[in-house]
């Protein structure tokens, strides 16, 4: 799922780039070739052929845990996945009833995650292993964005690029810009990454985690002469350049945003052809080329009789240091190892979970861990109508559309001209989220077009609606309570114990073989990337907690941890 963090706009660094390596998600915190060890032709590592196998519960259907449970499989385990709604977790997408794009193929919605960044190098490994299609995705002023109209105070602004916009959105942007580099040494960082320059990011990163843990978004750009003005702040809260307005992110921790606009996970933004959901629908199918001890032919779904184990209810460690794990059926088994993948705050309330099985520091840091609240709907239409010249103005007839009315942002999805298509009407984060809440997805949809209605008083948007509405607030979702993890100022200890938890032979020997994974034990909560890198952390720890090993060609994350591990900073 992505957030609203912000991406800066560097026309000279952007052209310097295409003539250096591109930006991945390397580092800042755990700089690690994730994408190089996953192409790396020795595989991943192996585990004993005593353990071929062996039984690994995986609670959590979601992309980290199926990532996690297909490179388990191909090792030669037997991955037990438990998963309480669907696969596929918040790569969630829902087709519209009765409805198609004009080839048979069902409308549909992306309800979680709907764009993912090219710096996103591991899990885009996996969007190719399966064959999975991408298109540019029509962020705000992104070059194949028809048009963006930007929405203030009553005021509407048309544009087809940054370019079009008033000066005070210039001012605004470099002001940005400005913040950066004074603030946080951004085009050095943004070096180093595109190097792999590992020394260099640690000295600049260290030095940052100590300087700002304790600073919000809003004091950060407080701090710099660039934002002294109120008035940019307000726009660039209300507005900002990349996805749209991050104003819902100002009391979160200075360090997350850093962590996005550094990697470029908020730049040049794809969608998945047909829905994101495909990529962990594909892996439960996948039928690995050369696996380890299972016949060829085997997948995830075959080893499951065709559907994950229902939803765990209870958790906890049983003699011999086992994890036990009880479903809703009311099934007990016991395993060696465990990954627990679904959101963290699930240990606090869905399921019974016994004390012993994290130490006390990480439980407090699963306590303390802070989602944020998102909520959109979609409609479908007849067809992608928002393409149609106004005969006065010369100009689309309605834009992507980013504004401080209640919709905040509205994006316009179609699939070729006059051919059915897609409208999400509000994509909105935190407080504008919980404004939502109590409406159903009707009263939501009539709330929506007034604003709309409010910018656009020419365009009938209802005429062209074919389909009932469907919405998501992903902090009333059950198996959910919030749609990512965002830290606040002072959380990086909290977030470093859960990332680093893989690392077991630091833990006492009662408190191994429960592994953590998921976008919210990542350092990038919110993307999708931060779901394989953990998954592939927990793989190598149950590799190593099962006596294996990784092949000396291709060392893993925790063979180079000690010279990579993130920054510690003291307790006392």
């Amino acid at each position: 799922m992505t957030s609203t963090v912000p991406a800066a706009v560097h026309d000279e660094q952007h052209a310097e780039a295409q003539s250096t390596p591109p930006i991945t998600m390397f580092g800042p915190d755990f700089p690690f070739a994730y994408d190089d060890y996953l192409a790396g032709p020795a595989g991943l590592g192996q585990v004993p052929a005593t353990e071929h196998g062996t039984e690994v519960a995986v609670v959590g259907g979601g992309l980290s845990g199926i990532v996690t449970a297909y490179e388990l499989m191909k090792m030669g385990l037997r991955p037990v996945v438990y998963e309480a709604d669907q696969i596929g977790g918040r790569l969630r997408t829902t087709d519209f009833a009765g409805s198609d794009d004009g080839t048979g193929t069902p409308l549909n919605a992306e309800m979680g995650a709907m764009r993912f960044p090219p710096s996103s190098t591991a899990f885009q490994h996996y969007v190719d292993l399966v064959g999975l299609r991408t298109t540019p995705f029509p962020n705000p002023l992104a070059p194949d964005t028809p048009s963006t109209v930007v929405d203030l105070k009553g005021e509407s602004h048309y544009a087809r690029t940054v370019d079009d916009l008033p000066e005070v959105y210039h001012q605004v942007m470099d002001a940005w810009n400005a913040c950066l580099e004074e603030g946080a040494d951004f085009s050095d960082m943004q070096r180093a990454i595109r190097e792999r320059d590992v020394p260099r990011i640690r000295e600049i990163w260290s030095r940052l985690v100590e300087k700002l843990d304790n600073q919000t978004f809003y004091g950060f750009l407080c701090d710099s002469e660039a934002f002294g003005s109120f008035r940019h702040r307000e726009i660039f809260g209300q507005v900002g350049f990349g996805t749209g307005g991050w104003d819902t992110d100002f009391p979160n921790s200075i360090l997350e945003i850093l962590r996005v606009v550094y990697t470029g996970a908020d730049d040049d933004h794809r969608g998945i052809v047909g829905g994101s959901q495909q990529l962990p629908l594909r892996l439960w199918e996948r039928e690995p080329d050369k696996p380890v001890h299972w016949p060829k032919g085997t997948s995830l779904a075959s080893l499951h009789g065709g559907d994950p184990r229902p939803a765990v209810t209870r958790l906890y460690r049983t003699a011999g240091n086992r994890i036990t794990v009880t479903d809703a059926h009311g099934d007990i088994r016991t395993y060696k190892a465990a990954v627990f993948t679904a959101q963290s705050w699930m240990m606090l309330s869905k399921i019974d979970c016994d004390d012993a099985l994290l130490p006390i520091d990480h439980w407090t840091a699963v306590e303390r861990t802070h989602y944020m609240e998102s909520s959109k709907l979609f409609v479908p239409v007849d067809r992608p109508f928002w393409l149609d010249t106004d005969e006065q103005t010369g100009r689309d007839v309605m834009s992507m559309t980013l504004t401080d009315r209640m919709t905040r942002g509205t994006y316009l999805l179609d699939n070729g001209p006059d051919r059915p298509a897609v409208i999400c009407l509000s994509y909105t984060w935190c407080d504008d989220s919980l404004k939502w809440l109590p409406l159903d997805a009707n009263e939501r949809m009539e709330v929506m077009l007034k604003s709309l209605r409010e910018i656009y008083p020419k365009v009938d948007i209802r005429k062209h609606i074919t389909g009932s509405p469907i919405t998501v607030s992903w902090e009333n979702e059950p198996y959910f309570m919030g749609a990512f993890k965002a830290n606040l100022p002072g959380h990086y200890r909290y977030q470093r114990r859960l990332f680093t938890h893989f690392m077991q032979d630091r833990l006492p020997a009662d408190k191994r073989g429960l592994f953590l994974a998921g976008d919210d034990i990542s350092w990038t909560a919110g993307w999708a990337e931060g779901a394989v890198q953990t998954a592939l952390n927990a793989v190598w720890g149950v590799m190593h907690q099962l006596g294996g090993a990784t092949d000396p060609t291709n060392p893993g994350p925790g063979d180079v941890y000690d010279a990579i591990a993130p920054v510690e900073l003291p307790e006392d």
